[in-house]
């Protein structure tokens, strides 16, 4: 690679320094190089390594904030695609090999060494079905390019963001292969935090395997558990869904490269797609395949449903373990009382000493945005129209968002909480021993509407269920003390005493087998 030579990283890809950082047009120098478009000709400020497509689509789309810098795993996945595209471009005569070299090395730049994310600048929700995205991308890799070339930016004659760059490739094929890989990029943070904060909830069911509590279905009483059972369920059904990404993320491995624009792969050697995709999966280091039906797999976003309804799945699942904390941890003198969570920050500006159940509450939160980025994805994909569904920049902005908060907020409920969690075993024993729900375990000796009455008088009288059972004389102290054993209580189990008829006031009969 003797015609390529190194060059250090550009002025503007380091720290930010000055008091406008907001917009990319205002960041770069004030120097300006002259490029043109079908639309005419512009200023671009002479140190962005974007070029006229990227300036505009930066005025057409001051829409969310968020550049597509903002996701890296993007942006790697269109450097690679790039990368990808260039060499099967080679292999097959079209591209010269010293254009292919410098594009390749550009390419490794951006997506092994993390450079120049910061000018990937257009925002990620935009219109033209990702177009913008694309052309920031052949943007950024041709000047990269050529300057490793030794050419300046923007000097197109010597390598072309379009005719080279992107050469056999459309938005509506390449666009499309880098969210897919993106997304697989993205599912691997999250898996492996949703595997941590489920071990960490393992550790906790270890810890708490012999505390015994009270379960409770509708807010009320029902029959006693442990702790440990209640904290082995939050790993079990985490532990589910690691599963789940591996599997539904695996659609994401058929790419779509090859289609151009409607899929029927013109302009592009009948050959391409293949060697585009073998050296796609080569350079991302993932089992990637192409396409069975190409015009299918350019319009249809059936994978990118699926996918964020899983996601929807873990964030429901992760809010109700959070609703379960904060309860258990309500109080701490009012409430249930029976877990304390740790204390990270004080819980308000006027009632001193309060501390609040934060972390869990920020994990709300989170599944709500994810929720809400559910429905959002399921319109954009309805919206889709014939050969394309030009909605896909809000389908990746949504998918990606989406990993990139969950993976944050199961890894802060773990650090920040879920480790650290206390049980209070007095408190637990407490309510377990004087609840109404100890009644059921009667229920094979006694009989539903007899446990019923003794269940009424209890509540009523504010007496524990025992002291009922002994005071109507239905069963003998030895028997209830059979019957109301706690630890047999939480696991199947049922004892042979049988009482087959109960008169208030009468002697005790029983029968045993």
């Amino acid at each position: 690679m003797n015609d390529v030579r190194p060059i250090p990283a550009p002025l503007v890809n380091g720290e930010r320094t000055g008091e406008e950082p907001a917009s990319p047009l205002r960041r770069a120098s004030a120097a300006t190089r002259r490029e043109h478009d079908l639309l005419g000709e512009a200023d671009v400020p002479a140190a962005a390594y974007w070029g006229i497509h990227s300036q505009r689509a930066v005025r057409n789309f001051p829409i969310t904030g968020v550049p597509i810098g903002h996701f890296p795993e993007l942006v790697k996945a269109l450097a690679l695609v790039k990368l990808a595209a260039a060499r099967a471009n080679r292999r097959l005569g079209y591209l010269d090999p010293v254009k292919a070299a410098a594009i390749e090395q550009a390419c490794e730049m951006i997506a092994c060494e993390g450079r120049f994310h910061d000018q990937f600048v257009v925002d990620a929700v935009q219109g033209g079905a990702g177009t913008s995205t694309n052309m920031n991308a052949n943007e950024v890799i041709a000047n990269v390019a050529l300057e490793l070339m030794g050419y300046p930016r923007g000097h197109y004659a010597a390598l072309h963001p379009i005719d080279d760059v992107n050469m056999a490739q459309s938005t509506n094929d390449a666009y499309p292969t880098a969210l897919r890989l993106a997304v697989i990029f993205a599912i691997q943070p999250l898996a492996r935090a949703l595997d941590d904060l489920a071990f960490a909830f393992k550790t906790k069911s270890v810890e708490f395997a012999d505390v015994l509590k009270m379960g409770r279905t509708q807010l009320q009483d029902a029959v006693p558990m442990t702790v440990g059972q209640e904290f082995d369920a939050f790993h079990d059904t985490l532990k589910e869904d690691v599963a789940r990404l591996g599997e539904i993320g695996g659609l994401f491995r058929e790419m779509s490269l090859g289609a151009t624009a409607i899929g029927t792969g013109i302009n592009a050697d009948p050959r391409y797609a293949a060697l585009a995709v073998e050296e796609l999966s080569r350079a991302s280091h993932q089992q990637l395949t192409p396409a069975l039906n190409l015009i299918e797999a350019t319009s249809d976003m059936g994978a990118f449903v699926l996918f964020s309804g899983l996601l929807k799945r873990i964030a429901v699942k992760l809010s109700k373990i959070c609703n379960d904390l904060r309860l258990l941890a309500s109080g701490p003198r009012t409430g249930l009382g029976e877990l304390r969570l740790p204390a990270v920050q004080a819980g308000s500006s006027i009632m001193p000493g309060k501390v609040n159940p934060v972390i869990p509450e920020v994990v709300n939160q989170v599944a709500f945005l994810v929720i809400g980025h559910d429905q959002t994805v399921t319109m954009c994909a309805e919206g889709g129209q014939l050969q394309l569904n030009a909605f896909e920049p809000t389908i990746g902005y949504c998918v990606l968002n989406a990993l990139r908060m969950l993976t944050a907020a199961v890894e802060t409920l773990r650090t920040r909480c879920v480790e650290g969690i206390e049980v209070d075993r007095d408190r637990c024993e407490s309510l377990v021993r004087g609840s109404i729900g100890l009644v059921t375990a009667l229920v094979p000796a006694l009989g539903y509407e007899a446990a019923s009455r003794v269940a009424r008088r209890a509540l009523a009288e504010r007496r524990p269920v025992a002291e009922i059972v002994l005071d109507e004389g239905m069963l003998t102290e030895a028997q209830l003390d059979e019957l109301l054993q706690l630890e047999a209580m939480t696991h199947p189990s049922r004892s042979k005493i049988v009482v087959p008829r109960v008169v208030p006031g009468a002697a005790v009969t029983t029968d045993t087998e």
